[in-house]
């Protein structure tokens, strides 16, 4: 994808007075928001400034091998104040794979009040382009990292591109499209993985790294979601799996644990959407996920005031888990409503 040449010469008049630079992601992040922030980090790194990486909660563990000696803070209630002052002494702010403030959960309130540049790199509907300087945003690429890949070739900056920052874009993408399987339908999307082996990416070694890192705990939880926790409305099409808390605890869980789960119910012969609903403290955090023409980002935003992509999109209901699911169920008679 080529990028709107003064979009990139604003980035690049913007990064060159760039004194300290912070990036930021959504709350819960994931492969693509892990993986596009360590990649910007050491992009801005090679162009002569050293950024600190924000993230509003623990990373999954199973992203841990990526993070090795960047300089990231994750936020608690302990380090609130050190954060808060990091960010607002930041004059450049990069928010990537969210594309409203609230996204970013505890760190909005720093965001909204800093006085910083603030550039917003995004795949997702809708964006809240007011709030940000400099917007780079598109729903025609697979991942937030891929498209922070264009920006980069654009800028014409492709030399600085490593094996380091190839396996995190890398990581976004893969993440981001089920391992390819949704979402990746643009021919740029292999454009770019063609580019990030010619730097000598190790797709099979990334992928073992991601998807067989799982612990015996998170092994097990995903054994009860699909024997016990699962419910199939074959006359709909839909399955869906549920989580309460008394099970996240039994399983020990931990941030990253439940991710994939969603996608497994989508696997059902003859089923074309799949939710996965997980029991929080104060929430219920709704995935969705779709094949085909059955536009799932609707269905959030509808449902639950969500949204994402067409085929993969999340929400969060404020409901109790049953009441969450009832609203959920009564809803799917009118599936075919949501067909694009």
């Amino acid at each position: 994808m080529i990028i709107d040449s003064d979009l990139t010469n604003r980035l690049q008049q913007q990064i060159s007075k760039t004194r300290k630079a912070a990036i930021i992601t959504h709350h819960n992040p994931d492969g693509d928001a892990v993986g596009s922030s360590l990649a910007l980090y050491h992009y801005l790194l090679k162009k002569g400034i050293k950024p600190e990486i924000f993230f509003s909660n623990m990373y999954p563990d199973f992203l841990s091998w990526m993070i090795t000696d960047e300089n990231l803070s994750v936020y608690n209630n302990k380090n609130e104040d050190v954060i808060k002052n990091r960010i607002m002494d930041a004059d450049t702010i990069f928010c990537l794979d969210f594309n409203s403030f609230h996204r970013a959960w505890h760190l909005k309130p720093f965001l909204k009040t800093s006085k910083a540049y603030k550039i917003l790199i995004d795949h997702h509907t809708e964006p809240d382009s007011k709030s940000f300087d400099l917007t780079f945003s598109t729903t025609q690429t697979s991942a937030t990292a891929s498209l922070l890949f264009d920006i980069i070739a654009s800028s014409g900056d492709t030399h600085l591109m490593d094996k380091k920052m190839a396996e995190f874009i890398y990581v976004g993408m893969a993440t981001d499209t089920g391992s390819f399987s949704y979402n990746a339908n643009y021919t740029r999307t292999y454009d770019i993985l063609s580019q990030l082996f010619s730097l000598g990416i190790d797709g099979a070694h990334i992928q073992h790294l991601v998807y067989n890192n799982f612990t015996e705990k998170r092994m097990r939880l995903f054994g009860l979601c699909l024997n016990q926790n699962l419910t199939v409305r074959k006359e709909h099409k839909t399955a869906y799996i549920t989580l309460p808390m008394n099970d996240l605890k039994e399983y020990s869980y931990k941030p990253g644990d439940t991710e994939g789960i969603v996608n497994y119910a989508l696997a059902i012969k003859g089923i074309e959407m799949s939710a996965l609903f997980i029991e929080r403290k104060d929430l219920i955090r709704v995935s969705l996920r779709s094949y085909g023409n059955l536009n799932v980002n609707k269905i959030a935003a509808d449902l639950f005031n969500g949204g994402g992509h067409k085929n993969a999109a999340g929400a969060n209901s404020k409901l109790s888990l049953a009441d969450t699911i009832k609203k959920f169920e009564t809803h799917l008679p009118k599936i075919d409503n949501y067909r694009t």
